[in-house]
């Protein structure tokens, strides 16, 4: 298990858990971050890493993104 910004580019990882504060787990999750879904990263810019989640791309901080554990 490793947090999602250290995940291969174009590689489809499962979720396995989201960590933080109640906040960011729920703003995670209104952005489409689940446990068990699948997530891929699609590019990283400026150290914000654009993912691909649910047929959307997200763009997330790198800070965000350590707390996504796959």
């Amino acid at each position: 298990m490793m947090p999602l910004n250290y995940a291969e580019t174009g590689k489809p990882q499962i979720i396995k858990k989201i960590g933080g504060s109640p906040e960011v787990k729920k703003h995670l999750e209104d952005l489409g971050f689940n446990v068990g879904g699948e997530v891929s990263i699609v590019n990283t810019l400026n150290g914000n890493i654009i993912v691909k989640v649910k047929e959307s791309r997200v763009a997330v901080s790198d800070e965000l993104a350590r707390k996504i554990m796959v």
